[in-house]
């Protein structure tokens, strides 16, 4: 008789899969990363009860341990990440706070919104460097003005909606004008009737 297999049988549930968006693949209830490269690439997937592996032309290409509660965010691999992705792995909220209190208040709200806004700070990581970004091409005082309009305009404010301020900026004074001018005029019936009026009793007559 031969010697009994080093490993016990495990049972096992193939699919085939293609590679969405985020590099990964799912188990029904949570994703698992493969390397970004096979990104719309159709996978084979091997699922047994404590293991999800995955095959691409017959060559395992990731292999992760199973978990059985539902997670928030996929089960991920440093090195499945491409180059930029990793990068926000070494963000945390006080950097974007750090670096919105020096350029202004309106600039630390507008930051604060987007770590806030999400069920996560990790969720408004991308706005809040798209954000420091433009501080490569603009000065200081148009970051913290294009986020003083912006809050003005809306308040829920987005990083669309900054790019647009600061490639087509609106002049402070400008601004600040049309924005009074929105407001209600609340006039007195009985000026706009003249003198007269209040002498027959105003509008009681």
């Amino acid at each position: 008789m031969q010697p009994l297999p080093a490993n016990a049988y495990e049972p096992s549930i193939w699919s085939e899969q293609t590679v969405l968006l985020d590099y990964t693949v799912t188990d029904g209830l949570n994703k698992y990363s493969v390397p970004y490269d096979l990104i719309g690439e159709m996978v084979s997937v091997r699922i047994t009860r404590d293991s999800v592996e995955v095959f691409f032309h017959g060559n395992r290409v990731a292999a992760h341990i199973r978990d059985h509660k539902r997670l928030r965010d996929p089960i991920t691999i440093l090195s499945h990440m491409p180059e930029n992705h990793r990068q926000y792995l070494t963000y945390t909220p006080d950097d974007f706070k750090s670096w919105a209190n020096t350029i202004g208040p309106n600039t630390e709200k507008v930051v604060q919104f987007f770590l806030e806004s999400g069920r996560a700070p990790e969720q408004g990581f991308k706005s809040c460097v798209s954000l420091r970004k433009y501080s490569e091409r603009y000065n200081n005082e148009c970051i913290e003005e294009a986020c003083r309009q912006i809050l003005l305009f809306s308040g829920e404010p987005s990083i669309r909606g900054i790019g647009i301020l600061l490639k087509n900026p609106v002049s402070k004074q400008r601004l600040d004008s049309s924005t009074s001018a929105s407001q209600p005029v609340r006039r007195s019936r009985g000026i706009t009737r003249g003198a007269d009026q209040f002498r027959r009793g105003g509008d009681e007559q």
